[in-house]
């Protein structure tokens, strides 16, 4: 059970951290509304990143006998995702911070606190990159060995919490953070923490289960 929170946790923050433009959107709409709408905003997002860790705990579950012929190659193929998702993040964050800033979004009428949710529950639901990265982490651990119910409930939750204290945090910092997290820098040095995380947990997969 540890292992799995380890991984749920790890996996959170590994898709959480870098502060794209939901992020850059959710300090902003907290910076110019309240704590309120921008913390609904924020378990939004963690909601999305919780279905898409419970969808992928599922499917993973579904797939074990028919993926058991094939364990040892696709362990190496989820970790080479996870590997691949690390480093495009990387490169386009160093893509992104060679560019010139951004213009800043137009100003709008502040969402009611369940519109904010949905709003950036939606948002978050429309990348598919998130479902390809726990899928990946899920199979990967599937292929591996066969969690029960309870490892895997502890991994959904674990995921959830993580992404939750993340946006929760950029929400809570509004205009403070706001500055330090969505300027060119801030966003270069969380997409990097973002890839290491993830390097981590592929690393983590190969070895963990290696003998």
């Amino acid at each position: 059970m540890t292992a799995a929170l380890v991984a749920g946790l790890l996996a959170g923050y590994g898709i959480a951290v870098p502060v794209g433009a939901v992020g850059t959107y959710l300090v902003a709409l907290t910076a110019r509304t309240s704590w309120r709408i921008g913390a609904c905003a924020a378990l939004g997002v963690a909601t999305a990143d919780g279905l898409y860790a419970l969808i992928a705990v599922l499917g993973g579950s579904a797939l074990a006998h028919a993926l058991e012929p094939i364990t040892h190659p696709l362990r190496w193929v989820a970790g080479s995702v996870l590997v691949v998702l690390a480093v495009r993040g990387a490169a386009q964050a160093l893509a992104h911070h060679r560019e010139p800033h951004s213009a800043a979004p137009p100003d709008e009428a502040p969402p009611r606190p369940a519109r904010a949710f949905v709003g950036l529950w939606g948002v978050t639901m429309m990348n598919p990159v998130t479902v390809v990265y726990f899928a990946a982490l899920v199979v990967g651990s599937q292929a591996s060995a066969r969690p029960g119910h309870l490892e895997r409930a502890v991994f959904v939750l674990a995921a959830f919490a993580a992404s939750a204290s993340w946006q929760l945090l950029l929400a809570g910092g509004g205009a403070l953070l706001g500055r330090l997290l969505t300027g060119s820098r801030g966003r270069l040095l969380t997409a990097l923490a973002s890839s290491a995380l993830m390097t981590v947990l592929a690393v983590r997969m190969l070895v963990a289960h290696a003998h």
